[in-house]
């Protein structure tokens, strides 16, 4: 679709209109960007994520009063996904990000129109579906438009220190009883040391091809999972603006490649940490990595760790099993999907979000937190 074809059809107020956009709009689109959030974005890290994906372009779309400039705005960006590690399932499909409406233009209906666009157009794409996490105040709003909630999505957090710094938002009594919680997460580490498997872990430049062996050994135990490339990972994690991620290969003896570990290291004057993902076959290898991405962010400075899981997942209980705690339940995100094609075999496997394999490498922020 050309960026300057207009969507007088999107149904948006009148004196409004819906336009799709491409690199020429990515100014306009950061400056609205950072009206709406407070991590804020600049060009470089908007052409990363919206133009460089080896997957796929982002689709993305502004909502425009007559004459001016963009005051909402809606994207998809693309990831490559298969069912049950068959090659005949592979494809694009989106994940929602950037659903952003200036504030003082908020609740006048914009949303809806830019939310249809989208999904003509990634249907038209041959999108076979669309996923995204909405917090609870706007899950409804994509409910209503014929989204569907196929699951839930919690965010996790492992002590490494006794009486970390934790954020207000955690809550008075989680800051009680951090005492406790790093010492249960102390006590399941070292069940996980007597379990890893005894691989090297060596600092990752760049993913060698030798990864994509390993995710195809990973696919078929799930029903759902992103393809993990080297170019994917290498522009997801090695290229990302922010250069907080740091990757580690996991090495067997003979010197193979067993899997990886990916976290996000604090920013400069906090705390915190981030598991941002992890791929291997076997469980030791799966505690191997583990265990090599926390030494890594505790080497950082990080006193805590998060990560986030879908409820009910292999990696919810691979974040259990490490000792990592639960946040409080209002921080639950919904996982809701569109069907552009509900009988594609993707959509079908899609639809119980439990068996994904899915990380916070996943998700559509560049950096967590």
């Amino acid at each position: 679709m050309d960026a300057s074809t207009s969507r007088p059809d999107a149904a948006v107020p009148a004196g409004f209109s819906v336009a799709a956009c491409g690199p020429a709009e990515r100014a306009e689109q950061v400056a609205l960007y950072n009206r709406c959030f407070r991590k804020p974005i600049d060009l470089r890290g908007l052409a990363w994520r919206y133009d460089e994906n080896p997957h796929g372009a982002t689709v993305s779309f502004v909502c425009r009063p007559d004459g001016e400039q963009a005051v909402s705005g809606y994207a998809c960006n693309p990831r490559r996904a298969l069912a049950h590690g068959d090659e005949a399932t592979l494809a694009v499909v989106g994940e929602t990000g950037d659903v952003m409406t200036d504030p003082a233009w908020r609740k006048r209906g914009l949303f809806s129109g830019l939310d249809r666009a989208c999904m003509a157009e990634t249907t038209r794409l041959g999108w076979p579906l669309v996923f995204g996490f909405p917090n609870h105040r706007s899950a409804h709003i994509f409910l209503e438009l014929g989204w569907e909630r196929i699951g839930q999505c919690r965010p996790w957090t492992l002590l490494l220190r006794g009486a970390p710094a934790l954020r207000r938002s955690e809550g008075r009594l989680r800051a009680l009883r951090a005492p406790l919680e790093a010492w249960a997460g102390r006590r399941a580490l070292a069940r996980l040391r007597r379990t890893a498997a005894p691989l090297e872990a060596r600092p990752l430049r760049a993913f060698p091809p030798a990864v994509e062996d390993v995710a195809r050994r990973v696919e078929p135990r799930f029903a759902w999972m992103v393809r993990r490339d080297a170019a994917y990972l290498d522009w997801r994690f090695l290229r990302s603006p922010s250069g907080l991620h740091r990757a580690l290969g996991l090495h067997d003896a003979a010197g193979e490649l067993r899997g990886y570990v990916v976290v996000q290291v604090p920013r400069p004057g906090e705390a915190g940490g981030f598991l941002v993902d992890v791929l291997a076959e076997a469980d030791a290898e799966v505690d191997a990595a583990v265990l090599a991405g926390l030494a890594a962010l505790e080497a950082a400075g990080a006193g805590a760790v998060r990560a986030t899981a879908i409820v009910g997942s292999w990696w919810e209980q691979r974040l259990r099993r490490a000792g990592f705690a639960p946040s409080r339940p209002e921080a639950t995100m919904d996982v809701i999907l569109h069907p552009g094609d509900a009988s594609h075999r993707l959509t079908v496997a899609a639809r119980d979000a439990t068996r994904w394999y899915f990380t916070d490498g996943d998700r559509d922020d560049e950096t967590m937190g």
